[in-house]
């Protein structure tokens, strides 16, 4: 179902670098020079608590907005690895049509009713195929969306809270696609709250506190000897400002 090949071939060289990583929005430094190598395939968790920049890092990941410094996939920039991105938000935007038409929409060249059936079927959406999208469930709704990310085989899958307030069943699916996908070779950045679904899914935790990064670790590390006194503070439960 996935592309099975992965974005870095030189185990030398980061899956991610991030130099001097700046964002500036209406005159307020909302990224504060971030520098980051990452190294880790599989599943990179980002982490902190609300307000820490966790949603505009990762839009400026996908060239969203206009973040100065220098953004790095295996060795190319950003520009050069745009097409190989897919990015699924926490609040889904579906195309007016049915799901199938959504996910046709998506469908790079080449992709088959096969693959289309097959990722509804692994979101339990396969049923609902005629049905229009925006009348799904807002669990539904996110399942889609990633299936539709998923078609278009990316190498780099951005998440942005895919299954913030969804049910149990829905974050079920969703999680375990993101694994396979992880599996399969795609390098995945999951923006999350919940420390659960962290500790399920991560191979490695980036965490950040007002605009930058106190913490880079694996993710056995983070949840077991966090070093940064703000990353202590949050697993703690306690409230960071």
């Amino acid at each position: 179902m996935f592309n099975p090949q992965p974005l870095a071939t030189n185990l030398n060289e980061p899956v991610l670098a991030v130099r001097s990583l700046r964002l500036l929005l209406n005159g307020q430094e909302l990224l504060r020079g971030l520098e980051l190598n990452c190294y880790e395939s599989g599943v990179t968790l980002v982490m902190g608590a609300n307000g820490a920049g966790k949603s505009l890092f990762l839009r400026s990941l996908h060239g969203l907005l206009p973040a100065e410094g220098e953004i790095e996939f295996a060795g190319r920039s950003l520009q050069q690895t745009r097409s190989e991105q897919a990015m699924v938000f926490q609040k889904p935007t579906l195309l007016r049509r049915t799901v199938e038409q959504n996910m046709l929409f998506a469908a790079p060249e080449g992709a088959t009713a096969a693959q289309i059936e097959a990722l509804l079927s692994e979101v339990h959406l396969y049923e609902k195929a005629k049905q229009p999208a925006r009348r799904l469930s807002g669990g539904e709704q996110q399942r889609l969306a990633l299936a539709r990310a998923l078609l278009t085989q990316p190498k780099i899958l951005l998440l942005d809270e895919p299954t913030a307030s969804l049910d149990p069943g829905s974050v079920l699916i969703i999680e375990r696609l993101i694994q396979q996908a992880a599996d399969a070779g795609v390098k995945v950045i999951f923006v999350s709250h919940d420390i659960g679904q962290a500790k399920r899914l991560a191979s490695d935790v980036v965490f950040l506190h007002q605009g930058k990064i106190t913490e880079h670790t694996s993710a056995q590390n983070f949840f077991h000897q966090p070093v940064s006194r703000e990353a202590q503070a949050y697993l703690a439960g306690e409230l960071l400002i």
